[in-house]
């Protein structure tokens, strides 16, 4: 089982012309955030997933633990509050990337304190962190000691998957994204978090720098370029996107890191020493496994994740 760290929360997808009053705004609210995503995506793909969170006990977060119910995540890990549910409106663009606005301060999914914390057994291979959870406190900080409690004991992955709108303080997301990526044995980052955090480095310079400390794989997603692999043994290796219809890019990231772990529980690789075993074809097979699920992401509107038997 992979544990997934973060927030669940609704996303409030606006649909500008589904009026024709100005003063009119049509919305289509779809069940979201990052970790939420990566547990439903891993779940699709046949994975055993259980994601930590805090939920609120107002209707959304009842809908939101339906959805993982319904998709056969665990909800073993998750914490009910008396407190709203996180809202992020999203705008997409011409290009299909998204833009978000939330609206969480105070919200369930950032609650979680050290108190909260469980004791994992070896039924828990991996743990995945990533997203806005990472800087809001006080779910930041308890994740943050969750990560150097269990890096000695299982698989880390980590995914920045930057949003500045809820936190931000880049030098925050600087900070913290460090002690993360000090703790990790596998990240995953797009371009563009890439761009936001470290403007004046180009991705090599990153990665070699996380793969001196406990990393051993770095991928870096690219969008229309394709996507790379940075690790020890083997360097710098890329494969190209595949060329879909798209609709848009909403939760290809996190179908992303879906696919990488679950391509490494189904070949018995996911931890520390697995990472390190891993040959260049190895690699090579992952890529294109990754790519290919996060290119069918592209082809539905929303986060619509993909099922085992889409893929090869």
């Amino acid at each position: 089982m992979f544990l997934v760290c973060g927030e669940a929360l609704f996303d409030f997808f606006c649909e500008p012309h589904r009026y024709a009053q100005a003063s009119r705004l049509g919305y289509e609210a779809v069940a979201g955030g990052s970790p939420f995503n990566v547990a439903v995506g891993l779940a699709r793909l046949g994975v055993p997933s259980a994601l930590l969170a805090g939920v609120s006990q107002d209707f959304l977060g009842q809908r939101l633990r339906a959805v993982l119910t319904g998709e056969g995540v665990s909800e073993h890990y998750l914490h009910d509050f008396d407190a709203p549910t996180t809202l992020a409106m999203v705008a997409v663009g011409a290009n299909g990337t998204p833009q978000y606005s939330f609206r969480g301060q105070g919200c369930a999914d950032r609650l979680l304190t050290l108190a909260h914390l469980p004791t994992l057994d070896d039924s828990v291979r991996g743990v995945h962190f990533g997203s806005f959870s990472l800087v809001v406190e006080p779910v930041g900080s308890t994740l943050l000691a969750l990560a150097r409690r269990e890096h000695d004991q299982r698989l880390i992955s980590l995914d920045p998957n930057v949003r500045l709108n809820p936190a931000p303080d880049i030098g925050l997301w600087r900070r913290r994204i460090g002690e993360f990526a000090g703790l990790a044995h596998l990240i995953k980052v797009s371009d563009e978090d890439l761009a936001l955090l470290y403007p004046d480095q180009d991705a090599s310079a990153i990665a070699n720098q996380w793969l001196g400390e406990r990393c051993q794989v770095v991928f870096v997603t690219r969008g229309a370029e394709g996507a790379s692999v940075y690790s020890r043994q083997h360097g710098h290796l890329q494969v190209p996107a595949q060329a879909v219809q798209m609709a848009d890019t909403v939760g290809a990231g996190d179908t992303f890191q879906a696919a990488l772990l679950t391509w490494l529980h189904e070949q018995d690789l996911a931890s520390a020493q697995g990472l390190e075993s891993l040959g260049r074809e190895q690699l090579l097979q992952l890529l294109h496994f990754a790519t290919a699920a996060a290119a069918l992401t592209c082809t539905q509107v929303g986060p619509d994740l993909p099922y085992r038997r889409q893929l090869p």
